[in-house]
C-alpha cells in the first residue's frame, strides 16, 4: 500500500510533507516548473515506501494511508497515479 494526498490539499499545497519525505516521492515541489499550475501535491505510488512521515506534517490532514482514505475521496488514488503517469 501507499499513501495518498486527497482533496484537503487542493489550493493549499503546503510543502511540509515534501521536506520530511525520505524518498522524494511528493511532487511538484516549489522549485519545479509545474508547481504553480498544480492544484495540489501528489504522492508517487511507485516510489512511496509507506513510512507515514508525511501524514503528521500535513497541516490540513490531506494525506492518508490508502486503506484509511475516506470513501468520499477514493478517486484520489487514481488522481495521484495519473499525475505520475502523465508526466
Amino acid at each position: 500500500m501507499t499513501h495518498v494526498i486527497a482533496e484537503p490539499c487542493i489550493s493549499t499545497k503546503d510543502t511540509s510533507c515534501v521536506d520530511v519525505c525520505p524518498v522524494d516521492c511528493i511532487h511538484p515541489t516549489k522549485d519545479e516548473a509545474d508547481f504553480e499550475g498544480a492544484d495540489q501535491l501528489f504522492i508517487d505510488p511507485d516510489t512511496c515506501i509507506d513510512c507515514g512521515l508525511c501524514v503528521d506534517e500535513c497541516p490540513v490532514r490531506a494525506i492518508f494511508a490508502e486503506e484509511d482514505l475516506p470513501e468520499e475521496w477514493s478517486s484520489y488514488v487514481q488522481v495521484n497515479v495519473d499525475f505520475y503517469q502523465n508526466k
